[in-house]
């Protein structure tokens, strides 16, 4: 099995410590980081290899320069007051320096993993390749994913169909955690109703596009092609 580890929100994570008192840093010293984010991948290893043969581990992490903030200025805009933790540089390049980790310039590192899940994929078939990550975005892909938040350590197995499904869902409900809202007020309940009938990637275009033109009349292909690039993951970077 090939493993393709994002490792961002890993980084982010170790960068944090309980507090015991309120006065106290939120944020590990820099070594007890690197410590707690080698005991967790370490971890997620072991428990894979619990099921799979790992062949080859890659570990990505720390890509900056997102086009997406050009496309749309709103584009996780509710990060921006949030405090990034003081040692989250040092975490990044740590990573580089003793994992290796793949990174690019002017997209996200899910769009560098989405690259080479395809690559790998191509070469060595689909059940290959096991993605690992908390980011429910890689779901728009018909791809296997560990998720090793501790509230879930499970797999997911995504068919072609799923995957389709996922994608437009998200192009109506929407994503949060990336400030990216098109259609207020329309979640995954109405796209139940709304794709009950829906069986190929041209019929879910019609269905969604028909609610962008009702919400956005003669901008209706302006927003949909801009929701449409803040979401679809880049299989080409």
């Amino acid at each position: 099995m090939i493993v393709l580890v994002d490792a961002d929100s890993l980084v982010w994570s170790s960068c944090y410590k309980k507090k015991e008192t309120p006065e106290d840093s939120p944020y590990h010293v820099l070594e007890d980081a690197q410590a707690k984010f080698d005991e967790v991948l370490m971890s997620i290893v072991n428990r894979i290899e619990e099921d799979y043969e790992i062949d080859k581990l890659i570990v990505f992490s720390g890509s900056k320069g997102n086009f997406r903030r050009q496309v749309s200025k709103t584009y996780k805009a509710n990060r921006d007051d949030k405090p990034k933790p003081t040692i989250l540089n040092d975490m990044h390049q740590y990573v580089k320096d003793n994992y290796d980790s793949q990174f690019g310039n002017g997209f996200e590192t899910d769009d560098l993993v989405a690259t080479y899940w395809k690559k790998m994929v191509d070469t060595f078939g689909r059940n290959e390749v096991l993605i690992v990550s908390i980011d429910k975005d890689y779901k728009q892909l018909p791809c296997l994913i560990y998720n090793y938040h501790s509230k879930h350590k499970c797999y997911y197995d995504i068919s072609e169909d799923e995957a389709r499904y996922n994608f437009w869902e998200q192009m109506i409900a929407g994503d949060s955690a990336d400030n990216v809202n098109y259609c207020k007020g329309y979640g995954v309940s109405y796209c139940k109703k709304a794709f009950k009938d829906c069986v190929s990637n041209y019929s879910f275009i019609k269905r969604v596009f028909s609610l962008y033109k009702e919400l956005y009349k003669g901008k209706a292909r302006e927003k949909f092609l801009e929701c449409f690039q803040l979401l679809k993951l880049k299989q080409d970077v």
